[in-house]
């Protein structure tokens, strides 16, 4: 039986694992679970799983969980703070860590389970566009191995030979292809961008996922992110790795090969498949979702990114090409301009504006430490509520 962390488990993820392990309770045991301030999810899920240790970011909340369990009769111990955090990704008892806490509070988590050698199924995107080269560095001297969790880069991971994917793709890999659904916005007017809505924007065609990431989804700045990300996990430049629009989110990712093949991964859109396939690796195991029937598909449409409809596709392309902190920076800015879209003080088609702005102003440099990933987070959310300011007070 395999001891399990999840950091974030009050989140979309962090559920889709508990709900796949609990199919399993042969193979897995629930060691700790963690999360940021939602008291009550967690509290219900220590009272299921039982865990030895849970921790929460939020020091209130810790103490509002620690009153939960204790009327409850659940002798679960409650931590609190950003220490805590490191603390469960580092238990010994604990082989897999899943890494599914959003934002840079994620980070320091993350890599100190890579640092402890853990076998680390990686949700959190911030690990990689913030401190990629960092991070993959960590873990090959540790021994860790990363398990992608985003369905693009797990389908990737799964078409790729045996024990791939750590250190590079193996020789005869062309390019990799990252398939995007184009969001809810794929036909609408360019014209029409201007007056979309926070709730025209989250209202995702195929998959069900939180606010941030839908509209991420429907700019195509999750793509962006997502390139940035496959260039750290599998070695690749970013001219090796191509965005495919395909609207029925079936195919999941594919991987081109110098005698012209061409291996893909499809299922239903559904994270409890990539979830699944990362906690059994590398056996295959249960996860709750039902066979996928070609027939009833019945049609598979790609057509190429229109980066005038989607320039924040391009922005994330080209801060991939620039490097160093400029990955960071991107995510910083669009965190700020999609949070200020969903508050209603910014128009859809500005959020690109924003990131631009940032971007340009930035000077590009080296991510040798955590630090220097956190700085020029922070550098970019000064100068992104700063463009807010100055266009807010504009009139803009």
């Amino acid at each position: 039986m395999r001891g399990l962390v999840v950091l974030g488990s009050t989140g979309s993820i962090g559920e889709n694992t508990l709900d796949v392990a609990a199919r399993h309770p042969d193979r897995f045991r629930i060691v700790a679970l963690a999360a940021r301030a939602n008291d009550k999810t967690l509290a219900e899920q220590c009272l299921r799983f039982r865990p030895a240790i849970a921790a929460m970011l939020d020091g209130t909340a810790a103490a509002r969980l620690t009153e939960r369990l204790a009327a409850a009769g659940c002798d679960t111990r409650v931590l609190a703070g950003p220490e805590a955090l490191l603390t469960v990704a580092t238990l010994p008892e604990a082989e897999l860590v899943m890494a599914a806490i959003v934002g840079a509070a994620g980070l320091a988590p993350t890599l100190a389970a890579a640092a402890a050698g853990k076998q680390l199924l990686l949700a959190n995107k911030e690990a990689l566009v913030l401190a990629g080269a960092l991070l993959i560095d960590t873990a090959r001297k540790s021994g860790a191995r990363i398990l992608p969790i985003d369905s693009e880069h797990n389908a990737v991971f799964q078409c790729l030979p045996p024990d791939r994917g750590r250190g590079g793709p193996p020789p005869g890999v062309t390019r990799i292809w990252l398939t995007a659904s184009g969001g809810p916005f794929l036909k609408t007017r360019r014209e029409d961008f201007a007056s979309v809505t926070p709730e025209q924007a989250i209202a995702h065609p195929n998959w069900r996922m939180g606010r941030k990431i839908s509209v991420d989804s429907a700019t195509l700045m999750n793509k962006g992110l997502e390139l940035i990300e496959a260039c750290h996990l599998f070695g690749v430049g970013p001219d090796r790795v191509r965005i495919v629009i395909h609207p029925q989110s079936i195919v999941h990712s594919l991987v081109e090969f110098d005698d012209g093949s061409v291996l893909a991964q499809l299922s239903h859109p559904d994270m409890r498949v990539p979830i699944a396939h990362a906690l059994g690796w590398p056996d295959r195991i249960a996860s709750g979702v039902q066979s996928l029937d070609l027939v009833q598909v019945a049609q598979l449409s790609f057509e190429a990114p229109d980066l005038e409809r989607f320039p924040c596709l391009g922005l994330a392309v080209k801060a991939a090409r620039a490097g160093g902190t400029a990955p960071a920076v991107v995510n910083a800015a669009n965190e700020v301009a999609v949070a200020a879209f969903l508050e209603r003080s910014l128009n859809f088609d500005d959020i690109a504006t924003v990131i631009d702005s940032v971007l340009q102003q930035h000077q590009v440099k080296p991510v040798r430490t955590l630090d220097d990933a956190l700085a020029a987070d922070s550098w970019a959310r000064d100068r992104a509520g700063a463009e807010l300011s100055t266009r807010l007070a504009a009139g803009a």
